[in-house]
């Protein structure tokens, strides 16, 4: 077979369809994680939202309502296509109405009311795969946060933020290329392998037009995607400034954030209209740094008050 014709087979390969569902209650970096994890197996990733009422026939109340988690997950850059109203089984008739191949699912069992597997159908029918569950979070542990209102989660350890896309870069390669010496380095490696994995790796093109916004994105919601989204119509380029664990604790006390800042950049980078962060922005915009270092044309920032940063001064006055 000549090269044109192996090139046209390979144009004509009917594309993947991954179907994936699940309740996404506060839709966290896990979920996102599942569902990147999912989009690798395939080309495009069909996602089925729950609805309440099944949520709680099966499993309980959620936290968060239908039309926000549907929203929550529409967002996020892995998912193709959301399907409202899911049914909490997962049947090959609704796989094959959305024409998907196979359905993925993270590695642990998922329960109806009466104890029944709820992909037992789609395993029987050899359509079924997993994914690796993210290990540290679920909805449950962030609502435990709230309730003990304590700051474990707030991790001490070597900052993140001095480490450039050349390092990182480093511990992004597959696990058959790491000896066993790395696995025992820190708690560090995972991390940085997660955010070269969540990040695009984009840099502006020449012309576009940079926005710069900012925040703690602490239990990151729909209300942070609207803006985001808001904010990214303002240019081409929307670059997000992650405030540190520290620096968020020092303005807003008690026990925040309940997300320590390593997660937080994860569900920043998980949202498809954020090209680029920065780790443990300052709480104050430094207009040196934004406008000569990463060349913002705009920052942009929601309605409501700023609170003054540590010294005082309106974090934006000189923007």
């Amino acid at each position: 077979m000549s090269s044109s014709s192996q090139s046209q087979t390979i144009n004509k390969r009917k594309p993947i369809r991954i179907w994936v569902d699940g309740c996404f209650d506060m839709m966290h970096y896990g979920h996102a994680n599942a569902l990147r994890q999912a989009k690798a197996m395939g080309d495009f990733l069909v996602v089925g939202v729950h609805s309440d009422a099944e949520i709680e026939k099966h499993k309980g109340p959620t936290v968060m309502k239908e039309e926000e988690r549907y929203a929550a997950v529409a967002a996020c850059k892995w998912a193709d296509l959301v399907v409202p109203d899911a049914p909490y089984i997962t049947s090959l008739q609704v796989m094959d109405q959305y024409d998907c191949d196979f359905c993925v699912h993270g590695d642990d069992t998922t329960t109806t009311a009466d104890g029944s597997d709820c992909y037992q159908e789609v395993k029987d029918a050899g359509r079924y795969r997993e994914c690796k569950r993210t290990q540290g979070i679920s909805t449950t542990e962030l609502v435990g946060r709230m309730l003990l209102m304590t700051r474990d989660h707030h991790k001490r350890r070597s900052s993140i933020a001095s480490v450039n896309n050349e390092d990182l870069s480093t511990f992004s390669s597959s696990p058959s290329q790491q000896n066993k010496s790395e696995v025992k380095i820190s708690h560090f490696l995972p991390t940085s392998r997660r955010i070269v994995q969540f990040s695009e790796g984009r840099e502006p093109n020449p012309g576009d037009k940079v926005v710069y916004v900012d925040g703690a994105f602490d239990l990151f919601h729909v209300g942070h995607v609207e803006f985001l989204k808001r904010a990214k119509n303002f240019g081409d380029y929307l670059l997000v400034g992650v405030h540190d664990d520290q620096t968020v604790n020092a303005i807003k006390g008690a026990n925040n954030p309940l997300m320590n800042l390593h997660e937080r950049v994860l569900s920043v980078l998980a949202c498809r209209y954020v090209d680029e962060v920065i780790i443990g922005a300052p709480y104050s915009v430094d207009e040196n740094v934004l406008y000569k270092v990463y060349k913002v044309d705009v920052v942009a920032h929601g309605n409501t008050d700023s609170l003054p940063d540590i010294d005082g001064r309106d974090p934006y006055e000189n923007n």
